[in-house]
């Protein structure tokens, strides 16, 4: 179960979703569910976390995308910018929620996302 305003998710660009699920099951022994041709998503108890990897062009450093859990989304992309943080990426949604990506003060792109409540 997810917790208010904790990283419950983690998302990492791959260029070649197949290499990478390849790659992750034979070293780790990870399975993974498809989300259609560009996502598949890995989950806690083979990995220790929930994750996934989405279909990107290029990697780049550091290439993780630590997403946090809110019980309001709204409400927590209000509270990221009146406390400075930058929104770049409004909410949108995505099978099994919704979601949007900002970045900290220092410029570190986090995302958050809630259940989709319509």
């Amino acid at each position: 179960m997810a917790s208010h305003n904790s990283i419950d998710y983690l998302e990492f660009p791959a260029t070649d979703l197949s290499a990478i699920k390849d790659f992750y099951d034979s070293v780790f022994g990870w399975s993974f569910t498809d989300y259609g041709p560009e996502y598949a998503s890995f989950a806690k108890a083979e990995a220790g976390r929930d994750g996934g990897f989405a279909t990107a062009a290029e990697v780049k450093a550091p290439g993780l995308l630590a997403v946090l859990y809110s019980e309001n989304l709204e409400q927590t992309k209000a509270d990221i910018e009146a406390a400075g943080g930058k929104i770049v990426q409004d909410i949108f949604s995505f099978p099994g929620g919704r979601r949007f990506h900002f970045t900290d003060p220092s410029g570190n792109e986090l995302a958050v996302w809630g259940e989709d409540k319509g």
